[in-house]
């Protein structure tokens, strides 16, 4: 008895913590929202918005855009790279080399954000660079970042592989199964949303990305009309301009976390409905 009331209480501190952040995001972008409209935010020409609310422009837009774009195409390379690393690991991989190779995944995984950024930043946006100019661009960020979550999917998915239980292999053995069809048929099946929590997770992470990201893009606020072009990230935009910001211009830089709640919370809401479709299915 004393266990579960103290499971109730720590349930209800997390709630109570995600509540408080939300309530603090929500009170400090009311000032922007207010002043400047919620419209502006979206059909402003562009953004500058230290010259106040009358005069200074407002649009998120393009830095939006940037960030989905990057998140996006991360998790589309990430996912089949993940999702095929998961399976060597787990099914193709001799023992001692499987064992070597998943620690060198944990090891990709531990790596700080701003060291990948480091090496975006010196030695993969000059590469790019000398194939299509200026180098630091919304492919770099997007490469980083797919090198960023690759851990996050794999070892998530090797996990959820491995509680596939042995008796369903043992069965497809039975049948006569080759091993892909097993796998096929049977493992990633039963592993589904395992799988699909790992890519969820990792979109989340490719969201709130910031200091790589602020290292290899370039940081310029326009709408990219191709891979090679610089932008700039919603947490990029947060990372610099806090500092010094002041008034609306501070709030409306509250906004955009807001936004990024915002996104975070359909993630979730996303898995909640995979889970369910699962369930039912």
């Amino acid at each position: 008895m004393t266990l579960l009331w103290a499971l109730r209480f720590l349930a209800a501190m997390a709630a109570g913590i995600i509540v408080l952040v939300v309530g603090f995001l929500i009170v400090e972008s009311i000032p922007a929202l207010r002043s400047v409209g919620l419209l502006r935010f979206i059909n402003d020409p562009g953004w500058h918005p230290a010259a106040g609310a009358l005069h200074g422009e407002f649009n998120l837009g393009p830095m939006l855009v940037g960030t989905l774009a990057a998140a996006g195409g991360a998790v589309l390379l990430a996912t089949p790279l993940g999702l095929g690393s998961a399976l060597f690991s787990r099914f193709y991989a001799p023992a001692t080399a499987g064992r070597w190779y998943r620690r060198l995944v944990e090891v990709l995984a531990g790596i700080p954000s701003v060291v990948y950024g480091f090496w975006g930043l010196v030695v993969l946006a000059p590469l790019i660079g000398q194939w299509q100019p200026p180098g630091q661009s919304l492919l770099t960020g997007t490469l980083i970042l797919t090198l960023m979550i690759l851990p996050t999917v794999a070892l998530l998915s090797e996990a959820s592989l491995r509680s596939v239980p042995a008796s369903y292999l043992r069965g497809t053995a039975a049948l006569g199964l080759s091993r892909w069809a097993s796998i096929h048929g049977v493992v990633l099946p039963a592993a589904r949303g395992g799988i699909l929590t790992s890519i969820l997770l990792a979109t989340g992470r490719a969201l709130g990305e910031t200091m790589a990201l602020l290292m290899v893009t370039g940081n310029v606020v326009q709408v990219p009309r191709s891979m090679f072009d610089p932008v700039r990230m919603l947490t990029s935009n947060i990372a610099l301009e806090l500092g010094y910001a002041m008034d609306n211009h501070r709030s409306a830089l509250f906004v955009s976390g807001l936004i990024l709640m915002a996104l975070i919370a359909a993630l979730v809401a996303m898995a909640e409905w995979i889970s369910d479709e699962r369930l039912h299915a």
